[in-house]
């Protein structure tokens, strides 16, 4: 019985929606697939019929909401998967199911209304350009995501007659980056190891560096970027300026296993809360690895991996107190005529810091935006608290580089959580560029 109910409690959702339960197939012989809608109910996936009668899945806003959507032929991805069971249930009036079951025609399933706000998506799309990368946009305060942008993307009305192409595609333009890339993560692991070092060091505050362009230890010489000389810095302007000298410093200071275990309070190494499949982060350094190691990941270099998504919600903590609210992308579920079938509320997933240190970083992240790495984002009638990041992706020369920036906008009463990468812009395009330009097309 305990065996029956796991299953049916736990995952029930997870069976059903498996793409090899044949009990689908039948459910959509008698039901006409519902609707994916945005927040304000436009039609980001809907159900048309051919001249010949078959029945087509038809996405209005084209390569747009191609990854957080998804496709329904060739298999399914996106929410036409995760929430397949719920467009093809029918909770439409039980006297016109009754009808329709006796002249054999098919009931209409329910919509699926979503969080997604086509606006905030089409300005993180424009934004990106024609760079390769992924923005993901939350509100802190709710844990509704806004917009999952992933390039390059592709037409999921095209998916049939492209896929061979699509499955081959260098560019891998089928991979969700925001939830299923895998980047290190630069210097907004900074945040990370800012937090292990002020829960090791009460006096964090004295801290003291002076950075003369590069740190030279045991053989190892690592630069700050440009081989800039950040003079002397306390730990905030550590932050602010983004010195990998500093940072390198800090990181040899820390003990291995409490660092560890602040990165997993982050939740590296663990589930996430996610409504679409996700590729878990790994923070891999032990006792074991050299000195250089541990100056690399405190830099956020070395062997650990993040993603987009995994940043915003690291993020989204900071700005709201300590607290993660569970992150979700469908508001509810209604019958085909409106009426609520289901509804989610905002809730609590866990605190991954306290609201003392979230404060503290809060102050370190608007110490970036006024007179740091991410100063472009000041002097405007927004507020922004962010970090940026470069991370090297080849040993071969350290201008091959991602672009990252994470922040939040409205810092008193924070509105916006922003996670932006730019895959290989060596130099070129800057994360903190794009998210300044969201924002702007946002508050503007």
């Amino acid at each position: 019985m305990v065996y029956v109910g796991y299953y049916d409690v736990v995952r029930g959702q997870e069976i059903i929606n498996s793409p090899y339960n044949p009990r689908l197939d039948s459910m959509a012989d008698r039901v006409v697939r519902g609707k994916i809608l945005d927040k304000d109910g436009n039609v980001l996936a809907e159900t048309e019929t051919a001249d010949d009668g078959s029945e087509y899945r038809y996405y209005p806003y084209g390569d747009l909401y191609a990854h957080v959507v998804g496709y329904s032929t060739q298999g399914k991805s996106g929410l036409e998967s995760s929430r397949n069971f719920e467009l093809l249930t029918s909770n439409a009036f039980f006297l016109e199911k009754l009808q329709k079951e006796f002249q054999d025609e098919k009931n209409i399933g329910d919509n699926v209304v979503t969080t997604l706000d086509s606006n905030l998506q089409q300005a993180a799309y424009n934004a990106l350009g024609d760079n390769k990368g992924a923005v993901v946009i939350l509100s802190p305060s709710t844990g509704k995501i806004l917009a999952m942008v992933s390039k390059p993307s592709y037409d999921p009305n095209a998916v049939l007659e492209n896929w061979d192409a699509l499955n081959s595609d260098p560019n891998s333009s089928l991979l969700n980056r925001a939830t299923l890339g895998q980047y290190a993560p630069g210097s907004t692991f900074k945040i990370v190891t800012a937090l292990e070092y002020m829960r090791e060091h009460t006096d964090y505050e004295n801290y003291g560096y002076d950075c003369i362009g590069e740190i030279n230890y045991d053989g190892i010489t690592i630069p700050c970027a440009g081989h800039t000389a950040h003079g002397q810095v306390n730990l905030a302007d550590s932050f602010a300026y983004s010195c990998n000298s500093s940072f390198c410093n800090i990181g040899l200071q820390l003990d291995v296993s409490k660092y560890r275990n602040t990165a997993e309070d982050l939740l590296f190494n663990s589930k996430l809360p996610a409504d679409l499949p996700y590729s878990k982060s790994q923070f891999r350094l032990s006792r074991k690895d050299s000195d250089g190691q541990r100056m690399m990941t405190a830099m956020g270099q070395g062997e650990t991996q993040v993603s987009p998504y995994h940043m915003a919600l690291i993020t989204s903590a900071i700005a709201n107190g300590g607290t993660l609210m569970r992150p979700y992308l469908v508001s509810a579920v209604t019958n085909y005529t409106g009426t609520v079938v289901k509804e989610e509320t905002p809730e609590k997933y866990t605190d991954l810091m306290t609201s003392q240190e979230a404060s503290l970083l809060k102050t370190y992240m608007q110490g970036v935006t006024s007179y740091g790495t991410g100063s472009v984002m000041s002097g405007e009638a927004y507020t922004v608290a962010g970090k940026t990041g470069t991370a090297e992706y080849s040993s071969e020369s350290s201008d091959k580089n991602h672009s990252w920036f994470v922040g939040f906008t409205n810092v008193d009463n924070p509105e916006l959580v922003i996670s932006v990468i730019v895959e290989e812009s060596d130099g070129n395009t800057k994360a903190v560029n794009v998210a300044k330009e969201i924002f702007d097309n946002y508050y503007y």
